[in-house]
């Protein structure tokens, strides 16, 4: 594939992404200049994904709005992931009540996946990332979790597939299973500083999918603020998934 064809497609996902952060309509300077992208390129692209049915073009107002074409499209993946669970409002209601970034994550191959991330009101985005976004699996807290799950053998071969991949940053195996070992007995996580210094995370796993994929649950923030309420959030996150099963 192409470079050409990879940036391509990068845009597109980066123009929605930039649309669920603003949730309004935006103007093609705003776009562009949010972006970084030259006028031209961003006019294009927008005007391709109005042909499409993906944006609407306000002409008197000058301003662009995705339709409901996007939400229909991704529609079904909350359903497949969580059947009828209310997942998303549950992650909502936590955040509410503890204040801090609730994060519902999976393993995708080699990393953590975050499948959505509801964003504490006063958190820097170190606190929150993106939904979406991916982590090494053995490098944060969530990763972990989502490892002690599985057998060591699988365990094993997974962490000889990450040395391989990042020879610069080698998980050492036998340290990595005594952390696993604690999270299996203990039957969640706390990481302090794992991925990044004064941030941490609290973390339980869900019961599995529909679809058979295992899920964890975290509340993450400061390490200090975690720290005071740790009874109260890992009782909080217990609860929580046990409306999963």
């Amino acid at each position: 594939m192409t470079a050409s064809a990879i940036k391509s497609a990068r845009r597109v996902f980066e123009v929605l992404e930039r649309f669920d952060a603003a949730r309004r309509p935006m103007a093609l300077k705003e776009i562009a200049d949010a972006l970084a992208y030259p006028t031209s390129s961003a006019q294009a692209l927008l005007k391709s994904l109005v042909v499409l049915g993906y944006l609407e073009y306000d002409r008197p107002s000058r301003t662009y709005l995705p339709t409901m074409r996007i939400a229909a499209v991704g529609r079904w993946v909350a359903e497949d992931l969580f059947g009828a669970a209310d997942v998303l409002p549950m992650m909502r209601r936590l955040r509410d009540a503890t204040g801090e970034t609730i994060i519902l994550g999976a393993r995708s191959d080699l990393f953590a996946h975050y499948l959505h991330v509801v964003r504490g009101d006063d958190q820097p985005v170190a606190y929150a990332p993106a939904p979406g976004s991916v982590r090494p699996l053995g490098r944060c807290g969530i990763g972990r979790l989502l490892l002690s799950a599985l057998g060591d053998a699988e365990i094993d071969l997974l962490v000889r597939r990450i040395n391989i991949a990042e020879p610069a940053a080698r998980l050492d195996l036998p340290d990595l299973m005594a952390d696993i070992a604690a999270i299996r007995h203990q039957r969640h996580v706390f990481s302090r500083h794992l991925f990044a210094d004064g941030t941490g995370m609290i973390a339980v796993l869900a019961p599995g999918a529909p679809n058979g994929r295992r899920l964890a649950l975290g509340i993450g923030g400061p390490v200090a603020r975690l720290e005071a309420r740790y009874d109260e959030h890992l009782a909080s996150l217990q609860a929580a998934v046990g409306h999963l099963a």
